[in-house]
């Protein structure tokens, strides 16, 4: 009599019946629609893991550094060119990379230097296939036939392997006095010397040089005087402190080179300028010198 009561009254009334057929299809559909989530969800796993797993390991692309090696602690050791193999699918894009690889990795008594990797420091100059450069600038030759060759910079006394000794270089850079002079020093750090828009546009391209010393060795001038011939970096650093509005020294300047090798050794060869790392003009800075001079000279003589 119960059941037939409830079915008595579910006939009865439509619209419970309506309601309890809705939330039957709705509790049926989202238990589907749950399996058929999980069922898709675990086949794209699935189908992500097989894909992960049938993919081949990249096959290794080996590249050959033969790099400059002599090491004056050695008796008897003679310069020469050791042979390097480095998977350059394990290693960075830049020279630096393969050589800090090497170094940690293969050959820990590979000397070079190295510091900032930003291309600022200058600290990583080397000549690298045949082109002064700098190590953190140079991408990797993905050519793996041809191997890749490293030097220190030419025409310097080495320390060791790929460290050449830049003493003469900064006793140079030194003797031309790189920074700001005043006739009266007795304002010094007082107030702020101030300069113009127009000023400060003559010193671009030319303090943004890091002494990387690229130019200097790539110059043949340099290599046959390097005693005597300043070298395209420090004439070009001289050349920013001639040009500065706010230095009082510029004819002093003038007067240190106006012997025959500290400027006029330059013969307008180029070397410096195409292969300087930062894009700049020592050649330019050179030349812009010796008009200055041509100039000083003819005031010196006409006040005489």
């Amino acid at each position: 009599m119960v059941l037939f009561a409830v079915w008595f009254k579910v006939i009865a009334n439509p619209t419970l019946l309506k309601l309890n057929q809705v939330r039957n299809m709705s509790v049926v559909g989202g238990a589907l629609s749950r399996n058929v989530l999980a069922i898709r969800n675990s086949g794209m796993m699935m189908v992500r893991h097989a894909q992960t797993a049938a993919a081949p390991a990249p096959e290794p692309r080996i590249k050959k550094f033969q790099i400059y090696r002599w090491d004056p602690d050695c008796a008897g050791d003679k310069p020469r060119m050791q042979t390097y193999e480095i998977n350059l699918n394990t290693c960075g894009p830049m020279v630096l990379d393969a050589l800090i690889k090497i170094k940690n990795e293969v050959d820990p008594t590979l000397t070079f230097r190295r510091s900032c990797r930003e291309g600022i420091c200058g600290s990583c100059a080397m000549n690298i296939n045949g082109g002064n450069t700098l190590a953190c600038l140079n991408k990797i030759d993905s050519n793996t036939s041809k191997p890749t060759k490293i030097y220190p910079l030419p025409h310097m006394y080495v320390v060791k392997d790929l460290v050449p000794d830049m003493s003469n270089f900064y006793a140079q850079y030194k003797s031309i006095e790189p920074y700001l002079k005043k006739k009266d020093d007795t304002q010094e750090g007082k107030e702020q010397y101030f300069q113009s828009v127009e000023d400060r546009q003559k010193l671009d391209g030319l303090y943004e040089c890091i002494l990387c010393a690229c130019c200097s060795t790539s110059c043949p001038s340099y290599w046959w005087n390097g005693d005597k011939y300043l070298g395209p970096a420090v004439l070009m650093q001289a050349y920013r402190w001639m040009i500065d509005s706010r230095d009082e020294f510029t004819e002093e300047r003038l007067s240190k080179l106006q012997d025959p090798f500290s400027l006029y050794r330059c013969h307008t060869i180029m070397n410096c300028t195409k292969t300087c790392p930062k894009g700049l003009n020592p050649g330019k800075a050179i030349a812009e010198i010796k008009k200055m001079m041509a100039t000083y000279k003819e005031k010196k003589v006409a006040a005489s």
